[in-house]
Parts: C-alpha cells; structure tokens; sequence
C-alpha cells in the first residue's frame, strides 16, 4: 500500500487547495478539513481522479460506515468530495464521475454503542486502581481502547506478545492473522505497571504466559470480562450500552474523527475481507505507528 498521492492527484489537490484558500477565502481549518478529506478517499482508492466512479467512493463509504465513523463525519467528507470533482469539473478536467451520484449512505441503526472521547476517558479514569483487581482491570481496558482489541485478542494476550522496547504487541486476530499494533503513551504505562507489580499476585505459583489473569491465576473469561466492564460503567454513571466491542468500535472511530488514515486504521482493526486485502501489503511500520500517535486520544 501506498501511503503518498501519486504527483498526478497530488496536483489536483494542490489545485484544489489554493482554490478554497485564494478563490473561495475559507479559513484554514476549513481548508485544510477539505483537503484531508479528499486525501483520504485518493489514498484509499490509489486511483487517478479522472478514473474514480461513484462506485469506488460508495465503496469507500461502506468501509467507513463498517468502522463506525458517525453521521457528521460522513456528511462533511461527502461534502468535501462533492466539492472536489466539482471544481475539477469546473476545470474542465473530464472525470468519470457524475457528482450527484455520489451516495448518501443509510447507516445500520444496530451499530453498538460508540463512547465519546470524554466518557471513554471518564470510564478510563474512573477504574479504581486499589488492589491486584482494580490495576488489572485499569491496565486490560486501557490497552483494549489504546489498541482496539477484539475481546478474544484480549484474554488470550500472552507476555511474550508485548515488546516493550517498541511499544507494540502482537495480536492474533480472526483466521490466525497476526498484527502489530502501537500501544498509546499513557496506556502503557498502565500496563507497564500491572506487569511489574500485580501480575505475580494473580498469577500466584502457575506457570501461564497469560498476561492478563483472573483471581486463581488462570485466563480470564469473556463472560469475565463482560461483568468487569457493566459494573465498571454502571458505578460511572454511563447511561449508554458499554460492552468490549464498545472499546474496539470507539478506538476505530476517534480515530478516524481525528483525521487518521482509513486503511490505517483497517489495519490496526485487523479487518479482513474481499474488499480490504490489500491494506494488509507492504504498510510501513513507522508510518503505523506516526499515524496512531498522531490520531489516539491516549497517544
């Protein structure tokens, strides 16, 4: 995957940019919400624009509503596009789009609840972190928000799958597909913690490589997991259903309402179907990395 604009839509951008910025006197945070807008959907496309079709940018609004970006976000990019091959057109660049094909997308009202940055850090900052318990569970969500990790990914995380020198774990996602994902600043030294300090009291006399362990020192349940986080959001005051999906589908989408990059974020998602094998090819790490720093509240 590439993680640049070709010279030819680089270009047209530019093009663009100087359009909202001189012709059209936008601010320059409008300007530059419109510019990284239109960005997202040609790295995400790795088209020339003149070739994009209302197919390609359909496709690319499903994969935005499958990560759970909320309407808003999806209203603004879809203006921002419009607006793009509009001024090309204007141009007299011929595109292969008729812009009022450019869909709206009906979003699934079943998606699980997505916690805003505030009450993800409330719920973060309300765990009491008294006792063994209280630091296991601090450490285990925030590295489920830091990371968005799948519940499975989560109870059988072993210790050998955190590198501490790189700040990164290893998860094994669905289909035994591994991935390396960035742990934000401030999770990890949560996690850094319960490492040092708790791990050995849970985990007793066994030999696990378990990382994250229950009372007797064994795996954590799901079902485990699924009460530590109810009483945790009830005793907060959450009014939203908050489950461990609830981490994962946040992670995804502040993320991409922060900016960061679409594929990215699929990456760091493990997503895997037809439509997104390709985001999982040739994906400089440091730029990974960049990009979840960049974009994590926690980062």
């Amino acid at each position: 995957m590439k993680n640049k604009l070709s010279p030819h839509n680089l270009a047209h951008l530019n093009s663009f940019q100087y359009h909202l910025k001189v012709e059209k006197g936008l601010s320059p945070n409008s300007v530059e919400s419109y510019v990284r807008d239109v960005r997202d959907l040609l790295l995400f496309l790795q088209k020339d624009s003149e070739s994009i079709r209302s197919a390609d940018i359909t496709n690319y609004f499903v994969n935005l509503q499958e990560l759970g970006i909320s309407n808003s976000s999806a209203a603004r990019k879809r203006s921002s596009i419009r607006s793009y091959f509009k001024f090309l057109k204007e141009e007299e660049i011929e595109i292969s789009l008729n812009m009022d094909d450019i869909p709206r997308i009906k979003y699934s009202q079943k998606l699980p609840d997505v916690l805003s940055v505030r009450e993800m850090l409330r719920l973060l900052d309300g765990i009491e972190t008294e006792g063994a318990i209280g630091m296991r569970n601090k450490a285990m969500l925030e590295l489920m928000y830091a990371c968005g990790l799948r519940i499975s990914e989560t109870i059988n995380l072993t210790i050998h799958d955190i590198f501490w020198d790189e700040n990164l774990i290893r998860v094994m996602g669905k289909g035994g597909k591994q991935r390396m994902i960035p742990i934000a600043r401030q999770s990890l030294d949560f996690v850094t913690e319960y490492k040092k300090n708790t791990r050995n009291i849970l985990k007793k006399e066994k030999d696990t490589d378990i990382f994250f362990l229950n009372r007797f020192g064994n795996k954590l349940s799901r079902m485990g997991v699924w009460k530590i986080i109810d009483n945790l959001a009830t005793t907060i005051g959450i009014q939203k259903h908050v489950s461990p999906h609830t981490f994962r589908h946040s992670f995804a989408t502040h993320l991409l309402e922060a900016g960061a990059n679409l594929r990215i974020v699929q990456m760091l998602l493990g997503h895997a179907s037809i439509n997104t094998t390709q985001i999982y090819t040739n994906i400089d790490t440091k730029f990974i990395v960049k990009e979840h720093k960049l974009y994590h509240p926690r980062g």
